[in-house]
C-alpha cells in the first residue's frame, strides 16, 4: 500500500523528543541506527518543524521506536499522550479559544489541515452534558500503529480542551478492521 500526503516536520519531531526524554541521546541513538536499517536515514535534530514530508516517515519513526527500545502497544499510545502537550498550535488553540464547541467544530479540523496534506477530521458528536464526544478522521489511512499514537493524542487534546482529570478513548471504528474510516469516542470525568 502506499501512502499519499505529507506531514509536518512538527508532529515527527516530538517523537523523537519523547525517546530523548525517556532514553536519552543514546535511545535516539538506536531509533535513528534502526531507520537508517530500514533505507530511511532521519536525524530528528534536522528536521524542520514546519517543513513538510512524506506521512510515511510518521508510521516509520513509529515503528522504529517500537522495535528499537521494545515499546508495546501502550508506549505507543503514551507518545500520542505527550505530543499535544508539547505542540504550540494546540497550546494557543486551547488558551484562546475557551469554548469546547467552538473547538471542537470549527477548530479541530483546521489544525488538523495544519498538519496533514491528506485525510479529513470530522467532529461528529459532541455532548457536553454527558460528557462525551466521537470523532472520525477518514481518506488517510497509515499504519494501524499510527491509531495507537491518535488514542493517546485524542486522549490528552481533549483533557486539554475540557480540563477533565479522566478521560477514557476507544477506537471504534478503523479502516485496518475493514470499516471505511477511523472513529474514536471519547469520554471524560
Amino acid at each position: 500500500m502506499e501512502v499519499k500526503g505529507e506531514i509536518r516536520g512538527i508532529d515527527i519531531i516530538s517523537d523523537g523528543n519523547f525517546v530523548l526524554r525517556n532514553h536519552g541521546k543514546e535511545g535516539l541513538k538506536r531509533v535513528e541506527e534502526k531507520l537508517k536499517e530500514v533505507g530511511f536515514p532521519i536525524e530528528y535534530r534536522k528536521i524542520k518543524p514546519m517543513g513538510f514530508y512524506p506521512s510515511a516517515l510518521k508510521a516509520l519513526s513509529l515503528l522504529a521506536i517500537k522495535e528499537a527500545l521494545g515499546y508495546d502497544d501502550e508506549k505507543i499510545e503514551e507518545i500520542g499522550k505527550s505530543a499535544p502537550k508539547f505542540s504550540l498550535i494546540i497550546k494557543l488553540f486551547v488558551k484562546y479559544f475557551a469554548s469546547l464547541k467552538k473547538f471542537f467544530f470549527g477548530h479541530t479540523p483546521r489544525i488538523w489541515r495544519e498538519y496533514w496534506t491528506i485525510g479529513e477530521f470530522i467532529p461528529v458528536e459532541l455532548n457536553e452534558e454527558e460528557k462525551f464526544a466521537i470523532i472520525r478522521y477518514q481518506n488517510f489511512d497509515l499504519h494501524p500503529i499510527y491509531c495507537l499514537y491518535l488514542k493517546g493524542y485524542f486522549t490528552t487534546l481533549t483533557k486539554l480542551i475540557t480540563g477533565a482529570k479522566k478521560v477514557e478513548c476507544k477506537e471504534t471504528k478503523c479502516t485496518f478492521r475493514g470499516d471505511k474510516f477511523h472513529e474514536y469516542f471519547l469520554k471524560w470525568e
